[in-house]
């Protein structure tokens, strides 16, 4: 292997290209080992799930709903990915292992990235160790291994904070003068801050902007912004990021903004969702990795100490290859993006330890500065060996252990045997609702690959179709359900959840087939009910119409002051019910009566 030291300007070898090549390799095997080992169990990636099975299922690529009503949380630049993936490579339903793949590919980039940038400022031997400290980072790479959206957005920052650099760096060096492929640098750096509001919002620009802009004030160089702010790529940015927001005003889809930059963006922020305490940060920032973790401040102070520390050798003062212009300007800039992150989230209100992720490339990246500038101290010269022993331990670990860990947290959370079993019973076109399960549904949602509309008030009041009640819910209503039948009982974990279907109903009338006719705003109100009004005992609302599933599931208040619509074919005489003769319609939906 040639060796180039840690300067950067040096060529390096092969061996230097195939050492980052089997870094990056190694990364992909972490993250895609055993990737579908542990259902989907956690609300939050199950809700992401959800969004994509509606894209890749069901081709809702812009609008996608859960359950049928709530609007997304985070802008789709993830699940386009993982909907683009799918389409490449002829997948058509979604899975574990096809949820979580964007997330694994996007931290693998990463890890390239990373290399790349600490190739150019502090040579090949920090290249390696940049993505060795990745790679063995636990957050970085278990991240990796989750179907969120804070991957995607980890890249996309992390790469308009490198094509700055790629951008700034030759500048610095060699003058104002426009350079051979700055406007292409420029471009990359405008569209990666476009593609990072895609990613989870506008903090994708925030954060790189606002750490660009105190870099450039503390590096006296303000008279780069106006070369930075040409028209051409900051039009490309604010296309870019402003697209799909654009495209729910002009859709009139008000929901999903006000879900967007409301209660996601600004809620968060301001604390209607929450709020933790400003500490909050503290042991997440020390112990998310550790050891690697304890030792990303100490590089953070080192980026931020001016001048740079001038080490002895032989009797002379030299100044390490990793302390020239280039690498302080580019390690100065990491830094500052580090600590502005880190008091922007700390002044949030609500607080997640996955929103420190972005950190991680710039840590790499600083803590293999540091342990390079220390290289000319004889206990310096020690470090990066043992450094690199304790990353690849850290590696074997992450490979090892993270599927196991990831089962494990899992437990008996998983609706995926559960699922199955209801979906063997229940047909696809055929009415199914939930009842008394608490908490977030979307890992059912997800397994079940379908809507299921919570029913609230009695549950003797539910309509045609099958329940999913958890067992001590049905144990508690049995009595005044007696409209219901048990026909299947299943397991999720510790959870026992009973199906029930709607028993026999009796009507009487002519031979013809009855139809509600009536929209979901005519049943709204029973006092502006159009058309003849029977009211029975027990009448039903049905429709044999597709539409008639959505009139039921919006007028269940209806259904349960007991008031029903009945017309014959004609929709013009009511056709009289009483309990006389016995359909069981529970079997064929809102079918023939």
């Amino acid at each position: 292997m040639t060796s180039t030291g840690s300067d950067p300007t040096a060529r390096p070898g092969a061996g230097w290209f195939l050492a980052m090549a089997a870094v990056a390799i190694v990364a992909a095997l972490v993250t895609l080992h055993r990737l579908d080992a542990a259902d989907v169990c956690g609300d939050n990636e199950a809700v992401e799930g959800v969004f994509v099975q509606q894209m890749v299922e069901h081709g809702a690529l812009l609008f996608p709903l859960l359950n049928g009503r709530d609007p997304m949380y985070k802008p789709p630049l993830f699940h386009w990915t993982a909907t683009a993936f799918d389409r490449l490579l002829g997948i058509h339903s979604v899975t574990a292992f096809n949820l979580r793949l964007p997330s694994a590919l996007y931290a693998v980039a990463g890890v390239a990235l990373t290399m790349a940038l600490a190739l150019c400022i502090i040579g090949p031997a920090g290249a390696v160790m940049s993505g060795m400290i990745l790679a063995g980072s636990y957050q970085y790479m278990s991240q990796g291994r989750i179907g969120r959206v804070d991957m995607t957005l980890t890249f996309f920052e992390t790469l308009a904070l490198f094509s700055f650099l790629w951008w700034y760096l030759p500048r610095r060096q060699l003058g104002a003068s426009e350079q051979s492929g700055e406007q292409g640098r420029l471009y990359l750096f405008a569209l990666a801050l476009g593609l990072a509001v895609l990613s989870k919002g506008p903090v994708g620009t925030i954060l790189p902007a606002a750490s660009i802009a105190i870099f450039l004030i503390l590096e006296g160089r303000l008279e780069a912004a106006p070369a930075m702010l040409k028209p051409g790529p900051m039009i490309v940015a604010f296309a870019v990021a402003s697209s799909w927001y654009v495209a729910c005003l002009c859709g009139r889809r008000y929901g999903f903004l006000n879900r967007q930059l409301g209660s996601e963006n600004l809620g968060r922020f301001f604390g209607s969702l929450g709020a933790m305490p400003p500490w909050y940060y503290a042991m997440p920032i020390l112990l998310n990795s550790a050891p690697l973790s304890l030792l990303v401040p100490v590089a953070v102070a080192a980026a931020l100490r001016f001048p740079l520390p001038v080490f002895r050798e032989g009797g002379q003062g030299v100044r390490s290859k990793v302390g020239d212009g280039r690498a302080r300007s580019a390690i100065r800039l990491l830094a500052i993006f580090w600590v502005a992150s880190v008091v922007f989230f700390s002044i949030a209100a609500y607080k997640r330890r996955a929103y420190l992720l972005p950190l991680w490339p710039a840590s790499a990246v600083m803590l293999a500065w540091w342990i390079e500038t220390l290289r000319p101290n004889p206990l310096g010269r020690l470090l990066r060996p043992a450094i690199g022993a304790i990353c690849a331990g850290l590696i074997v670990l992450n490979f090892a252990w993270l599927p196991s860990k990831e089962i494990k947290d899992c437990g008996d959370d998983s609706f995926r045997r559960a699922a199955t079993e209801i979906t063997r019973v229940v047909g696809a076109d055929e009415p199914l609702f939930v009842y008394g399960i608490e908490g977030d549904l979307a890992p059912l949602l997800f397994y079940l690959d379908r809507d299921l509309p919570p029913l609230s008030g009695k549950l003797g009041d539910a309509p045609p179709g099958y329940v999913i009640v958890p067992a001590e819910v049905w144990a508690a209503h049995q009595r005044e359900a007696l409209g219901l039948e048990p026909v299947l009982t299943t397991h999720s974990g510790q959870r026992t959840l009973i199906l029930l279907r709607r028993g026999k109903v009796y009507a009487e009338g002519t031979d013809s087939t009855i139809r509600c006719t009536c929209s979901p705003s005519d049943l709204s109100d029973k006092n502006h009910l159009p058309g003849a009004i029977n009211v029975e005992e027990n009448p039903i609302i049905a429709d044999s119409s597709p539409e008639g599933v959505a009139v039921i599931g919006q007028a269940d208040n209806i259904a349960r002051e007991r008031i029903g619509l009945h017309f014959d074919k004609s929709g013009q005489d009511p056709v009289k019910v009483s309990r006389r003769q016995s359909i069981d319609v529970s079997s064929r939906g809102l079918g023939e009566l």
